[in-house]
């Protein structure tokens, strides 16, 4: 419990909060895209059957032969997970550590939950872009739109893991078929974002706070660890279960909780408000 009066005293101390995200966070909020779990059979139990998938992952990639079926199973996973999604307690706690202090968040998670849970857009970096925008699939121009209102009208009517034709979306400058935010290459705007974050608060009181990253992550783990080296005042905090992996030369400015994310953000948040 010392740990953790020692991690609450840094955030408090702060000048920013830097948020890294991966699986593990969704995993806590019930998505998992790895698993052939009761609840990938609750959603896609039919598509399961049909098309041989073994867990969401298998869909995104599945060599679809129409984008009738392609975008029937994409709105039915957004429109589950996505389409009524209300900010789960773990979002809850972390808007509750975060509090009014500036902060960036940088994610390979794509469901939007951090949009949705009241987080600035222009403050996620999704470094594998997102489902929540689509843009062109030609990439006449760079431009993304927001696609939920497209999934709600192909949820309605999809049956069987299609949707109609005339429910698919199109580019509204060429006419190509529209594709999920796949974030190659990336926004220029968010980019920008992130340089101006890291020029701003260089040198300030950094708590990077590292949610359900494994130690392979090389797209946000290895950056974060590099980053907390070259921030003198910085202050790594990685929670993840069953797996902490803090390198040697910032062991001395890091904490490692091993345990279940939810159940450490409700504890912090707890001792934050004390």
């Amino acid at each position: 419990m010392n740990q953790y009066k020692e991690i609450i005293e840094k955030i408090k101390n702060a000048d920013t909060i830097l948020i890294g995200a991966s699986n593990g966070l969704s995993i806590t909020e019930g998505l998992h895209l790895f698993a052939d779990n009761q609840a990938f059979q609750d959603v896609f139990g039919d598509l399961k059957t049909k098309y041989g998938l073994r867990n969401i992952l298998d869909g995104f990639f599945y060599n679809w032969k129409s984008d009738e079926e392609k975008w029937g199973f994409t709105s039915r996973l957004i429109e589950h997970y996505s389409g009524s999604y209300m900010p789960s307690q773990v979002m809850q706690n972390l808007r509750k550590l975060v509090g009014d202090k500036p902060y960036f968040v940088v994610t390979s998670n794509g469901e939007g939950h951090f949009e949705q849970s009241g987080f600035d857009a222009n403050k996620v970096y999704e470094v594998e872009g997102n489902w929540i925008e689509m843009q062109c699939s030609r990439k006449c121009h760079t431009r993304t739109y927001p696609v939920m209102e497209a999934i709600h009208k192909m949820a309605e009517k999809e049956q069987g893991g299609i949707v109609p034709t005339e429910c698919i979306p199109h580019c509204p400058k060429c006419g190509a078929t529209m594709e999920l935010y796949n974030a190659q290459p990336p926004k220029e705007e968010i980019v920008q974002n992130w340089n101006q974050f890291l020029q701003e608060y260089h040198g300030k009181n950094m708590v990077i706070l590292e949610l359900g990253i494994g130690w392979r992550n090389q797209l946000i783990k290895a950056p974060l660890m590099k980053l907390t080296a070259q921030e003198e005042n910085a202050t790594y905090i990685t929670i993840n279960l069953g797996e902490i992996y803090i390198t040697d030369n910032i062991k001395e400015k890091s904490f490692g909780l091993d345990g279940y994310l939810d159940t450490i953000l409700n504890q912090l948040a707890e001792n934050l408000c004390n």
